[in-house]
């Protein structure tokens, strides 16, 4: 899709403000550190003034002018980060302030991107492109770096900061003609149910779990990310068929693992069912899970055991029967659990639980 773009002397990606700014009077930095991410592609950043604030969200996201809505009253600020590739994606976790985006700082800085913002806490409202959105807890939002804005966040009733996952992707990586696009920004979205639901869902546990994940297995969350949010705008546009054939093809294997982690508990849940709730034959399930690199029985068990030997390993479920955690991961018989938790630990469920709860009281 073409866009007007801004000259290169204007462009710019973002930065990784801990990177630069070590140490910096107020920042209190964690930049990746593990194994996994040697190559210092995450970071976790906490500020208590305003000022620090918009510096920061300007060198890791986009610069705008940002004041606190109380001047008297406390602020403070967190954003986690991590690429995902050519993708970032952003939890922030701020107090109520004003934020506004100015045709002058599009010019001195654009890294032409679109960002989602899925809301987590907090009322917010953002004017873009003459639209206007007041989103809270449940909702999302598409909106462009190019393009001016003016936003606001107020904290919840409870007096916790505004909270909110954000997706950050260059904007040529949708599909679809800009003036289409224009529609969508600053528009309300739900990430309650349908495709909204599963991106919310997937962009959360990519934050829980990516710190344990290899450069090139983040850039390809990053793509999945991105596709989910194709996914979410083409339903919304209804253009499902501008949608590529490869990213709906891994839109549809998100929403039909989604739908096993959801019904793992139940025993009678097979390949023929999880075909029937997604309208498609067994013979197609199996194709597009061989796609990627995996068997839809493989699948559904290797999670049950990954589940099983979790709650297992769990002191405050040390009280729980064998049995009882068991049937929670759809083993009506005990029988059935021990062989096939043999088969995947290579020991017997009760072993697996004195071991792990050892280790745990002796560290």
């Amino acid at each position: 899709m073409a866009h007007n773009t801004l000259s290169d002397r204007t462009r710019r990606e973002p930065q990784w403000p801990a990177a630069r700014r070590a140490g910096r009077s107020g920042w209190r930095t964690h930049v990746g550190d593990t194994a996994a991410d040697a190559g210092n592609d995450w970071l976790d950043l906490r500020v208590d003034e305003v000022g620090q604030w918009a510096e920061i969200t300007a060198l890791a996201l986009v610069t705008t002018r940002i004041r606190a809505v109380e001047r008297d009253s406390a602020f403070t600020a967190r954003l986690r980060a991590v690429r995902l590739g050519t993708s970032q994606l952003s939890l922030a976790r701020y107090g109520a302030l004003l934020s506004q985006r100015t045709p002058r700082l599009i010019r001195q800085s654009d890294p032409e991107m679109f960002q989602v913002a899925v809301i987590e806490s907090g009322l917010q409202r953002i004017d873009q492109a003459r639209n206007q959105a007041v989103v809270g807890k449940g909702d999302l939002v598409l909106y462009d770096s190019s393009r001016p804005f003016d936003s606001a966040a107020a904290e919840c009733a409870a007096g916790a900061g505004a909270r909110s996952a954000l997706l950050q992707f260059p904007k040529a990586m949708l599909p679809f003609p800009a003036r289409r696009l224009d529609r969508m920004l600053a528009v309300r979205l739900d990430a309650r149910q349908g495709a909204g639901r599963l991106l919310a869902q997937f962009l959360a546990a990519t934050a829980a779990e990516c710190g344990l994940c290899t450069p090139l297995v983040r850039a390809r969350l990053g793509n999945t990310a991105v596709d989910l949010t194709t996914a979410v705008i083409a339903q919304y546009l209804n253009s499902e068929d501008a949608v590529p054939a490869d990213s709906r093809r891994r839109a549809q294997f998100v929403r039909i693992t989604a739908f096993i982690e959801r019904h793992l508990g139940d025993p009678s849940l097979t390949v023929g069912e999880v075909a029937s709730a997604h309208h498609m034959s067994t013979r197609s399930l199996h194709r597009l899970f061989q796609e990627h690199g995996h068997s839809v029985g493989a699948w559904i068990r290797d999670r049950r055991m990954e589940c099983s030997g979790r709650d297992l390993a769990d002191p405050l479920q040390g009280h729980l029967p064998i049995g009882a955690i068991a049937a929670r991961w759809g083993f009506d018989r005990a029988a059935d659990f021990t062989r096939a938790f043999r088969a995947s630990h290579g020991t017997t469920p009760s072993a697996y639980r004195s071991r792990a709860q050892g280790h745990a009281r002796d560290g």
